[in-house]
């Protein structure tokens, strides 16, 4: 799994971002780019923001037992994986608004760097290491990106 904070990831991950336009069209999905990167952001609200609501202990139970390896592994989301109802997007977005907000989250979870995220809590998940917040923030753009073909 590439790291989300070395430099040369970072760069790499960023100008695949700015590489999309307008126009790109997915190689499988229903999303439109604009609703992908949408979606993408959400990973990063959950980590930054209290837009959305913490799931109940049982919930979370559920969560960390049966979901977090599959989001938190190096192994690769299939195509045309479930899609939890938080991160489903179903409007049409502004894409260079969608663009933007993305990069800025990419580049902060960069700034912030690797400590920050140590034992950081998920909201879904509980405490979690860096390395599988890099998994989850990486494994997650990788997979959405190349399904724009960049």
């Amino acid at each position: 799994m590439k790291n989300i904070f070395d430099t040369k990831v970072h760069e790499e991950t960023i100008q695949r971002i700015n590489k999309l336009s307008p126009d790109s069209i997915p190689d499988w999905g229903k999303m439109s780019v604009d609703q992908m990167l949408a979606h993408c952001s959400v990973a990063y609200e959950m980590a930054y923001t209290d837009k959305h609501p913490k799931p109940n202990g049982f919930m979370r139970f559920l969560l960390r037992t049966f979901v977090k390896n599959g989001v938190v592994s190096e192994k690769p989301y299939p195509k045309n994986s479930r899609t939890a109802p938080v991160f489903i997007i179903s409007e049409r977005k502004d894409f260079e608004v969608e663009k933007k907000r993305l990069i800025s989250f990419v580049q902060k979870t960069f700034d912030y760097g690797p400590n920050y995220f140590d034992g950081k809590e998920s909201l879904s998940f509980g405490p979690m290491t860096t390395q599988e917040w890099n998994n989850q923030f990486y494994k997650h753009l990788d997979h959405h990106l190349t399904q724009f073909g960049v």
